[in-house]
């Protein structure tokens, strides 16, 4: 009798410590797939609103403007994005700015880190060939 009370707890305890186990490990799995998805979100948006960007069209320097892109983790932006007002400015600098706070609240939940150089900013922008290019 007692070996076989002896037996029953031994094997809830490894039953208990199994399922102690996989709960760990599935902790960390929840964490991979939660950075995994939220990269998988913020490299969307990234994406789209670079075509936004690029499908801008210009006819002249006045309706070529910039904005800082990106949040870098040391501070600052990534880079600078050249686009014209042919776009629906408002929704583009909504996102820009949706994307920036994105990117600086992911750098801070997961610890990332980069380089801590200053990316200069375009003294100017032009519009050439119908394309708004920075001027540095």
């Amino acid at each position: 009798m007692f070996a076989s009370n002896t037996f029953k707890f031994v094997a809830l305890i490894f039953v208990l410590s199994i399922v102690f186990l996989a709960g760990c490990l599935s902790d960390d799995d929840n964490q991979v797939s939660s950075y995994n998805s939220e990269l998988e979100t913020l490299t969307q948006l990234k994406n789209d609103i670079e075509t936004i960007a690029e499908s801008s069209v210009c006819n002249e320097t006045s309706t070529c403007k910039i904005i800082a892109f990106g949040s870098k983790p040391c501070g600052g932006p990534w880079s600078y994005l050249v686009y014209s007002t042919s776009i629906n400015i408002q929704d583009f600098e909504t996102k820009v700015e949706q994307y920036n706070q994105l990117e600086s609240i992911f750098n801070a939940k997961w610890g990332v880190v980069s380089d801590c150089a200053v990316i200069l900013q375009p003294k100017d922008v032009t519009c050439q060939n119908n394309v708004c290019v920075p001027v540095y």
